[in-house]
């Protein structure tokens, strides 16, 4: 009998235990976004942030498949390889930043460059650097469409996270082909159509999942 009930117990708080463990790895990416604007510039702790932000993503993306993959496994699935075409986009795209440090760091193999050319060159790889963003925005709106629409169609999670988080993926693509194609029309409606992605995970960290429902949709796809 008490085996039977510790089981029971076991299963009822898995589904939360993958929600709030979703969405503590969720909320870890704001500190360490806050800390790559700050040192936003070509420095160290600013590449290292950005590299950890995206080491952190595979994991959260990862935590959500468990968790939403009783909805569709499919959905679920494209969730994951959206994020995961993202993230070796923008850890390369570091190397532009490390391309500037050693523009900057004065080496002597880099004497045979007059000051104009080293200046055009820190400016090109900064370039490069944001458009190399631009490129990997495109991705981090893209996986948050399957995402929504799994929390959407869940039944364990409130339907509005979901439409918030569809909008999500909308302002992203707007606004990195808008910078792409607009270079010079500087667009930021990410700024107001990202409020799915600070919703939904503290949702999960405060709220979790309706557990009756979770199990419902994970004997259906069993």
């Amino acid at each position: 009998m008490k085996t039977l009930e510790m089981t029971t117990r076991t299963t009822e708080t898995s589904p939360l235990l993958r929600a709030r463990v979703a969405g503590v790895l969720y909320l870890s990416l704001v500190p360490l976004s806050l800390f790559g604007i700050l040192y936003s510039g070509p420095s160290r702790l600013g590449i290292v942030s950005a590299l950890l932000v995206q080491i952190v993503n595979i994991l959260v993306v990862l935590a959500l498949y468990q968790l939403l993959k009783p909805v569709n496994k499919n959905m679920a699935a494209l969730m994951v390889i959206f994020l995961l075409l993202g993230v070796p986009i923008a850890m390369l795209n570091e190397l532009n930043q490390f391309a500037v440090l050693l523009l900057s760091s004065g080496a002597d193999s880099l004497r045979v460059f007059t000051p104009g050319q080293v200046h055009a060159l820190v400016s090109l790889f900064l370039n490069l650097h944001n458009d190399g963003i631009t490129i990997a925005g495109i991705f981090w709106g893209l996986w948050l469409f399957p995402m929504g629409y799994l929390v959407f169609k869940s039944g364990f999670l409130p339907r509005i996270l979901g439409i918030l988080l569809m909008i999500g993926c909308v302002g992203y693509l707007i606004q990195s082909f808008a910078a792409l194609l607009l270079p010079n029309l500087n667009v930021n409606i990410a700024l107001l159509t990202f409020w799915g992605e600070v919703l939904f995970p503290l949702w999960l960290v405060i709220k979790g999942v309706n557990v009756e429902q979770w199990e419902k949709r994970a004997r259906e796809s069993a």
